[in-house]
Parts: C-alpha cells; structure tokens; sequence
C-alpha cells in the first residue's frame, strides 16, 4: 500500500519521504488498526460478508476511504500509475468482489519491485 501511493504522489510531483511521517504512514497506520476508524469499521463488516450499501445506510458518519477509493484509482489511471491494492478494493466496493478472492488475486500476482 504505501509503495503504490508513493508511486503516486511521486508522479504527481511529491516527495515520497513525506509519506513517511505522521501525515502518511502514521495516518494510514491508524485507520487500518484503530478501533474508532470508520474504514477499518467498513472494512471488517465487508469481510464478514456485508454489502456497502447496507453498511453505508447503517453508518451516522461518512468513512471517507470508501468515496476515495474511486478518486485515487481513477486518478493513478488518468496518469498511468499501476495501484494493484487500490485497483482490488476499487472492485470490493464498487464491482462486488469477494474479499477472498481479493486477497487471493493479490496475493498471487507476479512478483514485481515495490519501487523503482
């Protein structure tokens, strides 16, 4: 995740050294394990099997990583960025895809260097 949003905020002309502070990776450490996270929420409930829309209209609060989801991955395509996580959760969310067979197609890529 953070080698491909790198790669990201690399061709958009940033420094992929910023990432690595509380703004990046300590933020992104945090909605992926805290328990107040409304992402983690969406995403453990996705993985037990719920549907987005039935978590979207049961939720008082906007988890923002679902609309983001789209923005990022149209954004990586629009400049040719390969975002294989971003790709993947884009088809959870939006395309109905297992979560299982998202963890199996990720983990069953070629191998490839996480940066250049």
């Amino acid at each position: 995740g953070v080698a491909e949003i790198a790669r990201l905020a690399t061709r958009l002309g940033g420094e992929p050294q910023t990432l690595s502070g509380l703004s990046g990776l300590g933020d992104l450490i945090l909605t992926c394990t805290g328990d107040l996270s409304r992402n983690r929420s969406v995403g453990l409930r996705l993985g037990c099997g719920e549907r987005l829309p039935d978590i979207a209209a049961s939720m008082k609060e906007v988890a923002e990583g679902v609309h983001n989801t789209r923005s990022v991955r149209d954004l990586a395509r629009s400049v040719a960025v390969e975002m294989p996580i971003t790709e993947e959760m884009y088809k959870l969310l939006y395309e109905n895809k297992a979560p299982r067979q998202v963890v199996i197609d990720l983990m069953t890529r070629g191998l490839k260097r996480e940066a250049d």
